[in-house]
């Protein structure tokens, strides 16, 4: 059963950050692509912007699938983890805890769940599972 938790928690959270990685690399799903996000990332200071935009994409998009399919779980979940202390500290941070402002809010329950998965462990249905 736990195995199974911890499956339907890696797709779900996974598959949601691969699927922003893909908004920033390849404009879909309502995304801006490289050049659309890297010019809102050099609005708030993040530069260069184009490549900070395709580092952060790759690190979603990669370490999303990676995650979902529990391969190197601990070190993916810090990297997706960071990802998130970025957001908060750009652009969530300033508008307080509540989602509802544009908060920290989801950030943090991101960041409990890669971490929480990282000290758990992927779990009985993952590629680390096979490998150990």
């Amino acid at each position: 059963m736990v195995g199974t938790g911890l499956l339907m928690i890696r797709l779900v959270v996974g598959l949601i950050f691969a699927a922003h990685g893909t908004q920033k690399l390849f404009g879909w799903f309502g995304g801006y692509g490289p050049k659309g996000t890297g010019g809102w990332m050099e609005s708030i200071g993040i530069k260069p912007g184009v490549a900070a935009a395709v580092m952060a994409g790759l690190v979603e998009f990669v370490g999303g699938i990676a995650f979902a399919a529990g391969l190197f779980t601990p070190v993916v979940a810090v990297l997706l983890a960071l990802t998130m202390i970025v957001a908060m500290v750009k652009v969530h941070g300033p508008n307080g805890f509540w989602a509802t402002e544009g908060g920290v809010e989801l950030n943090v329950i991101l960041m409990a769940v890669l971490i929480g998965v990282a000290f758990t462990g992927a779990g009985a249905y993952s590629i680390d599972a096979l490998i150990q």
